[in-house]
């Protein structure tokens, strides 16, 4: 089985049992300012998990491209990727555990045809909070699972949510694939993830995390699930990793046939960076130095300098991106869209990068320089992070730098600045963003229908060309991202500003309906149509002057939002902008 028929079989699987088949969402997440990345399938799904109806209704199923650079430092091994894709079925307010647990089992078992007696999973074990999830233990047992393979495990492990600090929550039940049946006899997943693939997860949101700590019911229970395409595809044909699959195998062949010496790690380390820096490239991004333009600059010129560690000399990245459009291409059709923009961003990333690597050399040997003169035998932490942070040097690159150098590295002062760096990161997110719009406060639902506005008010004044690439909406202000190819003058943005104003002075209805995706298309409706809706959606009227496939929620009428003000206007990547704009109260919308 392959990864198309992969993905066609899960789909018509979870069909069979009464679940609507809906688009995948981009890999930036909409109006969600918490994270830079959509990092799950159920990450777009998060109103609908908190209540909101879904047009296809409360059974759902997709699959999902996902972006996560937590482990980006475990790339190589064999499992752990940065682009990944998810397969997910959800219930929302529907089935519970004894269904979504037998259908796990049946399409793993029966199905994909996996060893049963090779299955192990691990289940909630219960806490101050919430009790042990025995519920879900005995569903297991009466499939045949026994007991030494049914582990209890903290929360840490086994438990999803909330997103933010309150709101829906829930153990969750996860499923792990036997790599190595003839192993140690009683060793669990938790004691060896080599061993172990987790290739299911059973998420079971039933609590409801309150602003005093406590868990209470939860009014509408849901089921989340998800898959690792790539993990289960290898599990599936034996492979010794997900780099050995039809996904990867041909983007580390080309990359061999460019080195000197090839080394596996490196291959499989450029393999995941390429393909994960094609598909952030190909929602419009430009590698730069803020949020997904840095992760991708990031990305790029991590895999540039493995690759020349592997003694690839010139551009090659844009070589591995066309095979990556070719195995992917047909499942994501933006790829071969984008592709132009894709080659042409990484060469430029790439020549911007020998430079940098360079300065990164000569910073190193400066630091060595100083250690000697200093009579020191270590490198500071601080320059293993900065080598790091600044200029793409994993720390254990600069730590065998060091040790030709006769030198070792301060690898515990690099993690202590590793996890102070992350730290002020966290800060610096719960300031810049609390109050976003999954809190649905007042504010930004105004803000939220002040977008559609601006949306629309600058495709008007700057052209058609205008599409949005990203939103992040607080309770102080919104931020939009759109595509435009010079900057936005002067006299340009007083229009946009005018013309939106206009329209709150007008007082419009904001009104939605529910139709079919081809019939938005054929009134007009504004929206990212790549695969990433389902055939049923919400479309929201602004009167005569906006009209945008959206999830909501928005104001009944404009003249409830207040004095429109563009705050700031400035480029973050070739071809891109980025407003930020606000809402002052007037007597109408105060009252």
């Amino acid at each position: 089985m392959d990864a198309y028929a992969l993905r066609r079989v899960y789909l018509e699987f979870f069909q069979e049992r009464g679940h609507a088949v809906i688009g995948g969402a981009s890999l930036i997440p909409e109006h969600d300012p918490s994270v830079l990345f959509t990092t799950a399938g159920m990450h777009p799904l998060v109103p609908f998990l908190l209540g909101e109806p879904h047009p296809a209704g409360r059974r759902l199923t997709n699959y999902q491209k996902c972006v996560r650079t937590d482990d980006i430092l475990e790339v190589g091994d064999r499992v752990h990727l940065t682009f990944f894709e998810m397969l997910g079925n959800w219930s929302l307010g529907d089935y519970w555990k004894d269904e979504a647990i037998r259908w796990s089992y049946e399409f793993l078992t029966e199905r994909l045809g996996f060893d049963a007696e090779r299955l192990h999973v691990t289940c909630f074990a219960g806490d101050a909070d919430a009790p042990r999830d025995d519920e879900a233990a005995m569903v297991w047992r009466d499939l045949g699972i026994p007991e030494a393979r049914i582990t209890f495990v903290p929360k840490k492990d086994n438990w999803w949510g909330p997103v933010g600090a309150l709101g829906p929550c829930g153990p969750d039940t996860e499923m792990f694939y036997d790599m190595q049946p003839d192993g140690p006899i009683g060793e669990t997943p938790a004691a060896n993830q080599e061993r172990f693939w987790e290739v299911w997860n059973d998420v079971f949101m039933e609590f409801d995390k309150q602003p005093d700590g406590s868990y209470i019911p939860l009014r509408q229970r849901n089921v989340d699930t998800g898959m690792g395409l790539e993990r289960t595809l290898a599990a599936l044909t034996g492979a010794s990793s997900v780099f050995d699959t039809e996904l990867f195998a041909p983007i580390i062949e080309r990359a061999q046939s460019l080195a000197r010496a090839a080394d596996p790690y490196a291959l499989r380390v450029v393999a995941d960076h390429t393909r994960a820096a094609t598909f952030i490239l190909a929602e419009g991004i430009s590698p730069g130095n803020l949020d997904q333009p840095y992760v991708a600059r990031r990305l790029i010129r991590r895999a540039v300098r493995y690759g020349r560690e592997m003694g690839i000399r010139g551009h090659f990245l844009g070589e591995l991106a066309e095979v990556v459009v070719q195995i992917m291409g047909d499942a994501y059709p933006e790829l071969m869209e984008h592709r132009d923009h894709i080659v042409s961003a990484l060469h430029e990333e790439e020549t911007r990068f020998q430079r940098t690597l360079d300065r990164g050399e000569r910073e190193f040997i400066k630091a060595v320089t100083q250690a000697r003169a200093a009579d020191q035998n270590e490198l500071p932490g601080a320059m293993v992070f900065r080598l790091y942070d600044t200029y793409g040097y994993p720390p254990e690159l600069t730590e065998e730098m060091a040790r030709r150098e006769g030198l070792s590295a301060d690898m515990e002062g690099y993690r202590r600045a590793f996890a102070e760096h992350q730290e002020r990161s966290r800060r610096g997110a719960a300031a810049r963003f609390k109050g976003g719009l999954v809190e649905r406060s007042p504010q930004t639902t105004r803000l939220h229908t002040a977008t559609y506005l601006l949306q629309a008010a600058l495709r008007r004044v700057l052209g058609d060309h205008v599409e949005q690439r990203g939103s992040n909406i607080t309770v102080e202000r919104l931020r939009f991202d759109f595509t435009h190819p010079t900057r936005v003058t002067p006299e340009e943005l007083q229009a946009v500003e005018a013309l939106v104003n206009e329209q709150i002075a007008r007082d419009l209805p904001v009104t939605w309906r529910e139709m079919t995706l081809e019939e938005a298309r054929e009134a007009g409706a504004i929206g990212l149509f790549e695969g990433r809706y389902g055939e049923v959606v919400r479309v929201y009227a602004v009167g005569d002057f906006s009209l945008e496939v959206c999830g909501g929620p928005h104001v009944e009428h404009t003249g409830a939002l207040g004095r429109f003000r563009i705050i700031k206007e400035e480029g973050i990547g070739a071809g891109l902008r980025r407003i930020r704009a606000t809402l002052e109260d007037t007597e109408e919308s105060s009252g």
